[in-house]
């Protein structure tokens, strides 16, 4: 391996959790060694278009246009899947580094949910975090309940219902719903950062919690909410050797950990190590080995916990991109033809 590294950091995206993915990409870039990575930044407007440059607020910038309203562009790059981890410029006048190692810092659909992992596993470039499948399983949180419940993992009870179904017969659903009792939380399926999830106390709040769950996706999680539980998060590091954080404790500044109170006050309390005995550590330990999926904002418990475990922030990127390079030259040694 050659002493620095091209890291492209790779931001932004078309969902609605853009502007999340600026911020974590910001962060992670703050904390990258110069010594070991050449940190370049690829922007994904709402458009889709890719952006090359070294900094994120240019790059971030240009989100605000329309495709009707935006200028011509001379840093508009793709990933070219015939040249292994090359960008392609689309402009004669644009010079792209050849890519070593993508860090994606996309939240939510077409980040989150496998759909960029494997345009990398075509393109046979190394990338952090979790693979296709495992992406793809732990942004729905259908299917990764469903998976849960296989694994034997307690969790909160909970129905999921497709858009097509309340359309057809919504007086079923509020039915199926009202079963499970109040206080509850209805969530699109497939989101990240507490977008389009209400808390519900009483029928009056229903219909309009399930139409705006259902405004951000065609399936969602209705889940009943566990009064008086503790929020405990633990975070998990390794391909085969799984190591696992201390623990964190979040305390809400409103009535659940939604959208504005994690990224727009100051409201919320962490406590680090959560206050909790041996016993109740270790079996959340073992259990969130089995199922994870990380954020990386600056106050997001993943990053926060490990510094909290004596694993610098600057070190766990290492650590992160240490075990991408692993993983990708443990999958390049298979052969996917039919030759012997």
């Amino acid at each position: 391996m050659k002493d620095i590294l091209n890291l492209a950091i790779l931001f932004g995206g078309r969902s609605c959790e853009h502007e999340i993915s600026v911020i974590s990409a910001r962060s992670i870039l703050e904390a990258v060694n110069p010594n070991r990575y050449h940190a370049y930044m690829i922007g994904i407007d709402k458009q889709g278009h890719w952006h090359l440059g070294q900094g994120i607020d240019e790059i971030a910038g240009k989100a605000v246009f329309t495709p009707e309203e935006r200028p011509e562009r001379h840093d508009l790059v793709a990933l070219d899947l015939h040249r292994h981890g090359n960008l392609r410029a689309l402009s004669e006048d644009l010079e792209v580094p050849h890519i070593d190692m993508i860090f994606p810092a996309l939240h939510g659909p077409f980040g989150e949910d496998g759909t960029i992992q494997a345009l990398f596993e075509m393109a046979c470039i190394p990338y952090v975090g979790c693979g296709v499948s495992s992406s793809a399983i732990a942004m729905d949180k259908a299917y990764s309940k469903r998976l849960f419940d296989e694994a034997g993992i307690p969790q909160a009870p909970y129905k999921v219902f497709k858009h097509f179904w309340y359309e057809f017969n919504p007086r079923s659903v509020w039915n199926q719903v009202e079963g499970m009792g109040y206080p509850m939380f209805v969530k699109p399926a497939n989101l990240g950062s507490s977008v389009g999830i209400s808390k519900v106390h009483d029928y009056s709040q229903l219909e309009r919690a399930l139409a705006h769950a259902f405004h951000f996706d065609n399936k969602i999680v209705v889940e009943k909410s566990m009064e008086n539980c503790h929020e405990i998060e633990c975070s998990v590091l390794g391909n085969h050797d799984i190591e696992t954080s201390i623990l964190g404790e979040i305390i809400p500044g409103a009535e659940f950990y939604n959208y504005e109170t994690k990224y727009l006050d100051d409201q919320t309390e962490y406590a680090v190590p959560a206050p909790l005995d041996s016993d109740t550590t270790i079996q959340i330990q073992e259990l969130a080995v089995e199922a994870t999926m990380p954020g990386f904002t600056p106050i997001s418990m993943y990053p926060r916990l490990w510094v909290e475990s004596g694993l610098a922030y600057t070190e766990l990127i290492d650590r992160l991109i240490n075990l991408a390079l692993e993983n990708h030259a443990s999958r390049r040694r298979i052969n996917f033809s039919l030759e012997a």
